[in-house]
């Protein structure tokens, strides 16, 4: 659906010095730079796909995105676009695709939204049936009956983010593009317009391309995550396999009938073996994946008295990415201790 082969594209960069002085020099002794917003890269997204691209800001996404919608020209490389280059044919691009971005709106702003919809029917030449039945599924499913009939100045932000999502899909794009569709929005309504994509992906397998800041959105609707990171596409794969990979650290929590002074002591004791104690009987233990099994871990502790419960937690993806954006991991060279894939046995634990 979505093909980038060496694409990249930069951006000159005016330098000026501060003041009348400066302003005065750089009429006459221009100075530029360049900035490299995106570096070349290679994406290739099929049919159906849900697709989280994230990144740090500055990092390149939503350049990556105006290059895929049509709105800005690459400085090298080529895009197809469900066979479609974006951006010498717009108009046949446009047809095609659905675009929300959080900070922008399509929504015209003295007009009633379902005027806006009427004259985006007219635009896309959306025939009568399919206006109808897509404004009564959008209608019921995003909650817009309470809205419908105000103008866009007037809605607040999770009715403009819900109207212009319904605005984005009226004509049934192949392909969506979402670029911070959730910022700042509240849980009820953040929670309406990821059930709504969801519901969209599954049943029209329209293909999502998503950009976003909130973690909740990527583990909610995206199975594919791809990290760019200063303009370079620094992993693509699977969301699973990131936290399987990256997310070495596992914690397991215990409550035990009574203390174990001594097995506190030889917890503390073992390398790779992390020992955190809420009270004499509840205690967690973080320990490194790639060199102990949760077995072996749980193992020792009933050695030494009863346990009455224990219950598991894994690295949250936001931790792993947050690492990435800190530098303090790189998601190319990681490959776990001694070049092991890590051990994996929570379902016997």
């Amino acid at each position: 659906m979505i093909k980038a082969k060496g694409l990249s594209k930069s951006f000159m960069q005016a330098v000026k010095e501060p003041g009348l002085k400066g302003a005065v020099k750089h009429l006459f002794l221009p100075r530029h730079i360049e900035k490299v917003a995106v570096k070349p890269l290679d994406l290739r997204i099929e049919a159906g796909e849900t697709v989280a691209y994230v990144g740090p800001n500055g990092a390149g996404k939503s350049t990556t995105i105006k290059m895929l919608t049509g709105i800005l020209m690459p400085s090298s490389g080529s895009i197809s676009v469900n066979g479609i280059n974006p951006y010498r044919k717009r108009m046949e691009n446009a047809a095609q695709i659905g675009a929300v971005f959080g900070q922008r709106t399509q929504l015209w702003w003295d007009i009633p939204i379902a005027e806006s919809f009427s004259l985006l029917k007219d635009i896309y030449q959306i025939p009568d049936a399919l206006y109808r039945k897509n404004m009564d599924l959008f209608t019921e499913m995003l909650g817009m009956s309470e809205f419908i009939h105000l103008s866009a100045r007037k809605l607040s932000l999770g009715q403009r983010m819900r109207a212009d999502l319904a605005a984005a899909l009226l004509h049934n794009p192949p392909i969506l593009y979402l670029d911070e569709p959730t910022i700042g929005l509240d849980v009820s309504v953040k929670e309406k317009i990821r059930g709504f994509i969801k519901q969209i992906n599954q049943e029209q397998q329209t293909t999502v391309m998503l950009t976003t800041h909130d973690l909740g959105d990527i583990e909610d609707l995206c199975k594919r995550l791809v990290i760019i990171d200063h303009g370079a596409i620094i992993y693509d794969g699977t969301l699973s396999e990131v936290k399987a990979r990256f997310a070495k650290n596992r914690v397991i929590f215990f409550q035990v009938r009574s203390p174990m002074p001594e097995l506190y002591e030889l917890l503390e004791q073992s390398p790779g073996l992390k020992l955190t104690q809420q009270s004499s009987q509840e205690f967690s233990v973080t320990f490194d994946r790639y060199e102990y099994t949760a077995s072996e871990v749980v193992s020792r502790v009933m050695k030494h008295g009863e346990v009455l419960d224990f219950r598991m937690e894994d690295t949250h993806i936001e931790q792993v990415i947050k690492a990435v954006y800190d530098g303090h991991l790189d998601l190319n060279e990681h490959r776990g201790a001694r070049g092991q894939e890590p051990n994996d046995d929570s379902s016997r634990a």
